[in-house]
């Protein structure tokens, strides 16, 4: 919905780069994360996709939005998604071998996954203060729940940490977001701040972006 609206008004107008930089960044860590560790095809290749999916959104910023805009996504891509990764690759690269490599991998591709799938808590406070669901879509905490479930459930077959932990984390997160749908969703809406709102807005951008890194899973 995003992307097509962005193509079609030919302006990125008031979405944030910012959550689309830090999704790429995840999906690249992941992805060598996936290609570092001998049994990660699957986390590698899912991953790989969501490396498809936000370089086209990020493109988009740098076509569509405005002078100042452009300006700012550019350097942080190139801070984030090219220096900081770039450093991660060199350093694990040349300073680590075997397990302790994919171990430092690991924790930086979790930390990274923990801090985006904190990013519902703010939507969470918002529904609790509108009594509203309508700045956290279903769909979005549905597929926040399934993804976490599935990912979770893959990384206890495979016995791995590093995947169990943040998308556990987003199982819970997707389960309380649901159980707070079922509570509000037939509330009648209360006054709702300039504020509250734009971090509704924000997490949309962020978990969408997220969930589309991990879709492909779904249909394995």
């Amino acid at each position: 919905g995003t992307f097509w609206r962005i193509v079609k008004h030919k302006s990125t107008e008031e979405f944030e780069s910012l959550p689309y930089i830090c999704t790429l960044l995840n999906s690249s860590l992941w992805t060598y994360y996936g290609i570092t560790k001998p049994d990660g095809f699957l986390v590698a290749t899912v991953n790989g996709f969501g490396i498809v999916v936000e370089a086209v959104y990020i493109t988009l910023f740098l076509i569509f939005a405005p002078k100042r805009k452009k300006a700012t996504t550019a350097t942080l891509v190139g801070i984030l998604d090219v220096g900081f990764l770039l450093a991660a690759v060199l350093v694990t690269q040349l300073a680590l071998q075997g397990g302790a490599r994919i171990d430092v991998i690991g924790f930086m591709c979790a930390g990274l996954n923990i801090i985006m799938y904190g990013s519902p808590l703010s939507a969470m406070r918002t529904v609790v203060t509108t009594k509203s669901v309508e700045y956290m879509p279903f769909f979005l905490s549905f597929f926040l729940f399934l993804n976490g479930g599935i990912w979770a459930f893959y990384a206890f077959l495979v016995r791995d940490y590093f995947l169990g932990v943040p998308n556990g984390t987003g199982f819970v997160l997707g389960t309380a977001q649901l159980v707070l749908y079922a509570m509000y969703r037939n509330a009648k809406p209360s006054g709702s701040t300039t504020n509250e709102l734009e971090e509704g807005d924000q997490y949309e951008h962020l978990i969408s972006s997220a969930n589309q890194t991990h879709e492909a899973v779904e249909t394995r």
